[in-house]
């Protein structure tokens, strides 16, 4: 019993300091300090859906998206009913582009919704409420950790 708890208490010490004690969260921060807890998404299912269907987004919340490698990819806004600012960054982590006020797509028909993005390769997807990366002065080749 004690060897359990002792790997117990040894295990616990060990998480990861950018994950939240909400399970599914990472912190991302950005360069001037400022904390996002984004939902994080890796599986085919979770980066096909992201955002849709959302009423809304609390403030300082977002969603990161972990692509397996590194390629172009175009971001829509199928469904989505709030609008967003997406931070494209490469495998470094570094925004390499971004849509600011990126506005809903809430058609029915998913080919009547803009494609965005996808200029340049990346790695990591940010989406977070529109208006929150001019308000925190971010610009291509700021870096994001987490």
């Amino acid at each position: 019993m004690r060897c359990f708890l002792a790997l117990l208490l040894l295990i616990s010490g060990c998480s990861s300091p950018h994950v939240t004690d909400e399970i599914g969260l990472t912190q991302v921060t950005f360069p001037n300090g400022t904390l996002i807890n984004a939902e994080t998404m890796r599986s085919d299912i979770e980066l096909l859906k992201g955002l849709m269907y959302r009423e809304s987004l609390p403030q300082n919340r977002g969603m990161l998206f972990i692509h397996p490698e590194e390629n172009i990819f175009h971001y829509w806004m199928y469904q989505t009913k709030i609008p967003l600012d997406i931070i494209w960054m490469d495998h470094d982590k570094q925004i390499v582009e971004m849509s600011l006020d990126t506005p809903p797509c809430t058609s029915k028909s998913a080919r009547d919704c803009t494609n965005y993005g996808g200029n340049f390769k990346s790695k990591y997807v940010l989406e977070v409420n529109a208006g929150v990366a001019r308000k925190n002065a971010l610009k291509t080749g700021d870096t994001l950790n987490f």
